[in-house]
């Protein structure tokens, strides 16, 4: 399909929407760690790619970019495509080719186009510690940083997992000595663990809460099924040997985005880390995101709705979630564009139908996750909960330079 074909597809879609396209489910499987199943995803379809790919852990919502999973990632596996017209284009194209039909334009020149995405993320063992590099440091490799955050959205976590609690960083008096050795002490010693999480300090994850992770921050993140808004990136460099006592981690993953001319360079590692973060003594006070109401609840509720902001406090991104009330119908007004995904309930979205899907097999088409370009979310996008008994529950991830975000 040529640019032009696509362009054409792309304003049908935007024609057929109002400013609002559909997005078919994007799955992303992982080898370093085993589904924890509450995706939503069939049962049977777990390892639809094969056991050499890994399984399906990973949702990636409103996505431009492509994850680092080696020599087997698909053409576009990780990207967000628009199904149109029994075709489907995928929303990198949509951004290059009419990005300014999707976003405000001032913002789209600022920020370069669509630089966030976000995913919903289920192990069922925790993820092994490890950092994400800054843009200083990624751009050595070509890459962006990647800052995340976090939030444990109630519907995806009818269970909690096997370790529902993250570390994160490290303890006071933690010397660069102590992280070289479990650094070099790999894959040795009694149980083959470098012990890394010795050194770091955990924090028991709440649902309806979250976190944000700057860039060059130890983590380890629980089992809690996960929204994760983040910089379009898949940087990483993993600093665990063992995790659960059983999930052998390759010891490659240490230099994994690290320039190669410092492959083994263990000083050049440790040195990676933010000491700001990493020993921040009020780690919770300064990183823990509980939801804030956009506006008076007062209001709000008197119009059938709440909305909270869940991720803020940086500029690299932002998210909500909002809440329809059983049979009320609302129009909500957003300063830019956002991805959404529906979580709980049913209903209308605009000129679409929406839904939250009790199971879906790989490669089904789903109701639940949409684009909103800046100009529909400026005029405001309908939405009726067509429930007399659940609410209808979505959450939304935007771009960088949203205005009235938190600090």
């Amino acid at each position: 399909m040529n640019d032009s074909q696509k362009k054409q597809l792309i304003a049908q879609a935007l024609e057929i929407g109002a400013g609002v396209v559909r997005l078919a489910p994007t799955w992303v499987p992982r080898t370093f760690g085993i589904p924890g199943g509450r995706l939503r995803l069939h049962p049977d379809d777990l390892y639809p790619l094969g056991l050499e790919r890994g399984g399906i852990s990973e949702r990636w919502l409103s996505s431009t970019a492509q994850p680092d999973n080696g020599p087997l990632t698909g053409p576009e596996e990780g990207l967000s495509a628009i199904p149109v017209g029994g075709s489907t284009v995928t929303l990198r194209d949509a951004m290059a080719l009419m990005g300014e039909e999707f976003l405000d334009p001032p913002a789209f020149e600022q920020h370069g186009g669509w630089v966030m995405f976000s995913k919903l993320f289920d192990l069922m063992y925790p993820v092994p510690h490890h950092i994400h590099q800054d843009d200083t440091e990624a751009s050595k490799v070509g890459q962006r940083g990647k800052p995340e955050a976090y939030y444990f959205p109630p519907q995806y976590n009818g269970h909690y997992g096997t370790a529902p609690h993250t570390f994160f960083g490290l303890l006071p008096g933690t010397t660069n000595e102590e992280l070289i050795d479990c650094l070099k002490r790999w894959d040795t010693g009694k149980v083959g663990d470098n012990g890394i999480l010795r050194l770091s300090r955990a924090f028991r994850l709440e649902v309806g809460t979250g976190w944000y992770v700057p860039p060059m921050t130890l983590h380890a993140p629980g089992t809690l099924c996960t929204y994760e808004p983040q910089r379009a990136s898949d940087v990483l460099s993993m600093w665990q040997s063992l995790v659960s006592d059983f999930l052998i981690v390759d010891r490659g993953l240490i230099w994994k985005n690290v320039p190669k001319d410092h492959w083994h360079d263990y000083e050049y590692a440790v040195n990676l880390l933010n000491r700001d973060t990493n020993f921040d003594p009020d780690f919770k006070q300064h990183f823990f995101r509980p939801p804030k109401p956009v506006k008076s609840l007062e209001e709000m509720e008197a119009e059938g709705y709440r909305e909270n902001w869940i991720t803020y406090g940086t500029p690299f991104f932002s998210a909500k979630e909002l809440t329809v009330y059983p049979g009320h119908t609302v129009t909500i007004k957003d300063a830019a564009a956002y991805g959404t995904i529906c979580v709980q309930g049913r209903g209308r979205f605009g000129k679409y139908a929406m839904s939250s899907p009790s199971l879906i097999r790989f490669g089904q088409m789903t109701d639940d996750e949409y684009f909103v370009t800046h100009h529909a979310a400026g005029e405001g996008i309908t939405i009726t909960n067509e429930s007399d008994c659940e609410p209808l529950v979505l959450l939304k991830h935007f771009n960088p330079g949203n205005p009235g975000v938190p600090a």
